[in-house]
């Protein structure tokens, strides 16, 4: 059996041709036609979802907003007619691994897949690689060129949460939610200090990558 993708479309033709194609490239589809409401728990029997955005019912980017509210880390592919950058930035901080416009070519789709699929078979294990950085996400150790780095607990789950999503941009304000205190430090300003630190910490080479007017993702190091 392939890997079991979501695809949330509503129009017949289009949902109909995207769904043959992902079978042909070997996945199993699941097809609704209709946007509803997504547990985290349902979504985690799914590899990948790829979400329209105006649906019947839920509209997608309210299904995508429950998702990441819910913690669900599922890697979600937005695919959608609305080309406007601003669409694609809120869909990205919103939580969106990555945004494809209406028209596509299917097999741009497929290998699209494919790329996101690669990444979170990584991020499962323990230990995630990037260039010269290992993150031991069990034991809570860092390495660079193989030597221990010390970090605070804020440097580590910043670090760690760049590592689970490893290649995808995380948002700041995700990120100031998520792991900083709200009461003592949670602002996205604060988290901006947290990963210049982190960064002097982790030495030369582009570990913590900006994305400008969205957040941070974790790199591989290359020299900056």
């Amino acid at each position: 059996m392939g890997e079991r993708l979501l695809l949330i479309e509503d129009d017949p033709q289009l949902g109909a041709q995207i769904s043959g194609c992902l079978e042909r490239a070997g996945f199993e589809p699941t097809w609704w036609t209709v946007g509803r409401p997504l547990p985290p728990s349902e979504a985690s029997t799914y590899r990948l979802v790829i979400l329209d955005l105006m649906l019947p019912g839920t509209y997608g980017l309210d299904i995508l907003r429950e998702l990441r509210e819910g913690s669900s880390d599922v890697p979600v592919l937005v695919l959608s007619a609305r080309n406007d950058t601003a669409d694609k930035v809120r869909a990205l901080k919103l939580g969106a691994d990555d945004y494809m416009t209406k028209p596509f070519w299917p097999e741009e789709l497929v290998e699209r897949v494919r790329a996101r699929l690669r990444r979170p078979m990584l991020q499962r294990q323990s230990l995630v690689e990037a260039g010269s950085l290992q993150v031991d996400l069990d034991s809570r150790e860092v390495r660079v060129l193989g030597k221990p780095v010390e970090l605070t607990r804020v440097e580590f789950d910043l670090l760690a949460a760049l590592a689970r999503r490893r290649g995808a941009s995380v948002t700041r304000q995700w990120l100031a939610e998520h792991v900083l205190d709200p009461e003592r430090e949670g602002t996205e300003r604060t988290l901006d200090v947290h990963v210049s630190r982190l960064r002097r910490k982790l030495g030369p080479g582009k570990h913590i990558e900006t994305v400008w007017g969205i957040g941070y993702r974790l790199g591989e190091g290359e020299d900056p």
